[in-house]
């Protein structure tokens, strides 16, 4: 089955990066940029700022499930939450004045680095 509609793909991206993100807790955006930008035909930056409004909600709703089946500790996660919000304010700032280019190449150099880890650590 090929598909062509573009709401098609981008439920089918959705959907992929769902599951990676209830897989591993995260992830889906490190999957769904390059769907986005590839095969939904999205601009770099756009596809890097809807990854970004995607993968919100997916997060809320694997912690939930993680909550409500494996318990989490949230006293833990607290200091993550806090550099993550500054950090991310910060990278939303920085965002529309680094050259596509940078931000591509950045993603790259994460995604190798965090394959990287997963191999050998």
């Amino acid at each position: 089955m090929v598909l062509r509609n573009i709401n098609q793909r981008a439920a089918v991206s959705g959907a992929l990066a769902g599951l990676v993100n209830g897989f591993f807790g995260g992830g889906g955006g490190m999957l769904l940029v390059p769907l986005l930008a590839r095969w939904c035909g999205l601009g770099q930056r756009r596809a890097f700022a809807t990854s970004v409004a995607v993968i919100f909600p997916l997060c809320m709703l694997s912690a939930a499930l993680y909550l409500y089946r494996v318990g989490l500790d949230l006293m833990i996660a607290l200091p993550y939450l806090a550099g993550g919000l500054a950090g991310g304010f910060l990278g939303g700032r920085l965002f529309d004045k680094l050259d596509v280019n940078w931000l591509r190449r950045g993603f790259a150099l994460l995604i190798l680095y965090g394959g990287f880890r997963s191999l050998f650590f």
